[in-house]
């Protein structure tokens, strides 16, 4: 009657039932919570820029501009965000003018001078300026031209003013394209 084939193999798997417990040992959960913040990650280049408070001047920039929202659904497009420190540069009261609800056709024109269309990495960039003999014009959603050097392995943009920005966080990858940290607010003519 008894089958011990059966028998052993019910006992193995009663035996192997505490293996299979709910509970993660340390290195178990770090994995696991590691993998769950990769998840719940920023996807947009907005969520990617507001997460991120070193850029919140810039935030604030896009969502008033109304370019913000334009850009949730649009891309792959290239960004390059001033820093805050950048924005704190300008004199006061211009920042606090700027960044008035009133002044929304301004700061919709800076915005979009921040904005290329396609996503460019570092590399592209920089393969761009080689094959340019030096130099990258990069046409901007605003209709203006950004043009972009190296410093050694540096990446240097600088406006129609001949206003200079470097390139002090390549490569932010988001679901609509590749943002880039610049340490000086690029504005157009």
């Amino acid at each position: 009657m008894f089958n011990a084939p059966k028998i052993i193999f019910a006992s193995t798997l009663l035996a192997m039932v505490p293996a299979c417990s709910s509970e993660l040992n340390e290195e178990e959960q770090e994995i696991l919570d590691a993998r769950i913040a990769e998840d719940t990650k920023p996807t947009n280049m907005i969520a990617v820029l507001q997460a991120n408070p070193d850029l919140s001047t810039a935030g604030i920039l896009l969502g008033l501009s109304g370019v913000g929202a334009e850009l949730q659904d649009k891309g792959p497009v290239t960004a390059f965000a001033a820093t805050n420190d950048a924005f704190n540069k300008m004199d006061a009261t211009r920042l606090s003018e700027l960044l008035s609800a009133d002044n929304k056709e301004e700061l919709k024109s800076i915005a979009e001078y921040g904005l290329v269309e396609g996503n460019m990495t570092a590399a592209d960039i920089a393969k761009a300026i080689t094959d340019g003999g030096g130099s990258a014009s990069l046409t901007t959603e605003q209709g203006g031209v950004i043009k972009a050097t190296m410093d050694g392995d540096r990446i240097v943009l600088e406006n129609a003013a001949g206003n200079k920005a470097n390139v002090t966080q390549a490569d932010v990858t988001s679901s609509n394209g590749t943002l880039h940290v610049v340490d000086n607010l690029l504005m157009p003519e």
